[in-house]
Parts: C-alpha cells; structure tokens; sequence
C-alpha cells in the first residue's frame, strides 16, 4: 500500500458546505471544481474522501 496513488477532482463546490467538509477538502489540497490532485492511499486519506465523497470523483493511479 505504500506506493498506491488516487487520482481526487473536486466535481462540487465547497460554498456552503460542512467547515468540517471544506477542512477535507484543503486537507486533499483541492481548492477549485475540476481541480485534480494525486494522493497516497493512506487510512487518513480515505477517511476525508469516504467523508466527501459525494463531492469527489476518485480513480486508482
């Protein structure tokens, strides 16, 4: 698992959503919609995408 990689894009916008959504979303470092940015899989990680997911497109590189 230590050299597995996701591929995260922001599809929503964050305005008006959960403080505690948006912190996951700077956490991924995503900050505008179709933003894409590659992450290690990592328990923390997936914890804030399972959290937002419905705001989150998310593929395995």
């Amino acid at each position: 698992m230590s050299g597995k990689k996701l591929s995260v894009t922001m599809t929503k916008s964050k305005n008006g959503r959960l403080k505690a959504h948006q912190q996951c979303l700077k956490g991924l470092g995503l900050s505008r919609i179709r933003q894409v940015v590659e992450v290690i899989d990592t328990p923390e990680n997936r914890g804030m995408i399972n959290k937002i997911a419905y705001m989150l497109r998310v593929e395995e590189v």
